[in-house]
């Protein structure tokens, strides 16, 4: 029997490449997108994806998207009954059960899981235990593309922050980096793979620092005037 999922949606190459994955198994259909916003900068929190190219994305996936808007600052009580609201929406709506792109944090998982225990929805995790040195060479030759758009410099240095997730990126990561940034050490933007329709053409902007985490901003790229 198949069932309808929600998929936990960062930006970042984690979630797209779990989409990727889900959408090969039989047992789920992913029936949207369900990502937290910012509600004072409209941007995806620590990923700091701009609406546009959010929407973009979901555009690509096909996926309708269920954006939550959190406000700035937002405690963590303040977060929770923003997800309850999100959570009982989509039981509502015939949910069954939300995926996430976790790898490998227990505690993690510990809170998604007890979270999502009273609300009717089963948590899936698809890429859970997942070599992350394989996976994120996985993602590369599968054709996923991604700018890494956050940096926690106290983990990897400011530089790497507008740079593309390729081998080069991967080769070039200090040895106690984990190559899919899954301790917090960096967050990326997907803009083209097997998950999407199509590639979404972006540009980069301004890098900045803001809250001791350096920001490299994406934004969906104007179409070139004809001349």
């Amino acid at each position: 029997m198949t069932r309808k999922i929600l998929l936990s949606w960062s930006s970042g190459k984690d979630s797209a490449w779990a989409l990727h994955c889900l959408r090969n198994r039989p047992e789920y259909e992913v029936a949207g997108l369900l990502t937290t916003l910012n509600a004072a900068f409209d941007r995806v929190a620590m990923h700091s994806t701009r609406r546009a190219l959010l929407e973009a994305q979901a555009h690509a996936a096909g996926l309708p998207l269920y954006a939550v808007p959190l406000p700035w600052p937002c405690s963590n009580e303040h977060y929770e009954a923003a997800m309850r609201i999100a959570c009982q929406s989509a039981v509502e709506r015939g949910i069954q059960a939300i995926a996430f792109g976790d790898l490998f944090l227990e505690d993690v998982r510990r809170y998604r899981e007890q979270k999502l225990d009273a609300t009717g929805l089963a948590p899936v995790f698809p890429l859970w235990g997942l070599d992350t040195r394989w996976l994120a060479e996985e993602m590369i030759a599968g054709g996923l593309r991604a700018r890494i758009v956050c940096v926690d410099p106290r983990r990897l240095p400011a530089e790497f922050a507008g740079r593309e997730f390729d081998r080069a990126f991967l080769k070039d990561l200090p040895l106690a980096v984990d190559p899919c940034g899954e301790n917090g050490e960096f967050h990326s933007v997907v803009y083209a793979g097997p998950m999407f329709r199509e590639a979404i053409p972006v540009e980069s902007g301004a890098v900045v620092e803001r809250d001791g985490f350096i920001f490299a901003d994406v934004r969906v790229a104007e179409p070139v005037a004809a001349s």
